[in-house]
């Protein structure tokens, strides 16, 4: 969610997710069905299954979103990939 917020600047992220692992899946794009789920504690102090991803399948998902903010935010997670 916190990657598709940042490059769509969506007010539904999750939608627009949802959305778009549908669309990857109709593609035969194993970007969606590779990610995993981690319970992680929300706001709501609640734990909930939340997709992650790793640097690879994050670089994936950046060429997937068209967004002027593509080019700048991959730079930056190559140059932290290795912390």
């Amino acid at each position: 969610m916190d990657v598709i917020e940042v490059l769509t600047e969506s007010d539904r992220p999750r939608k627009y997710w949802s959305v778009l692992k549908t669309r990857l899946k109709a593609e035969g794009s194993e970007l969606a069905t590779n990610c995993s789920q981690l319970k992680l504690p929300a706001a709501d102090g609640k734990k909930y299954l939340t997709d992650v991803a790793d640097v690879e399948q994050l670089f994936r998902l950046i060429q997937s979103i068209p967004s002027p903010k593509a080019e700048p935010f991959k730079m930056w997670l190559d140059s932290n990939s290795e912390l």
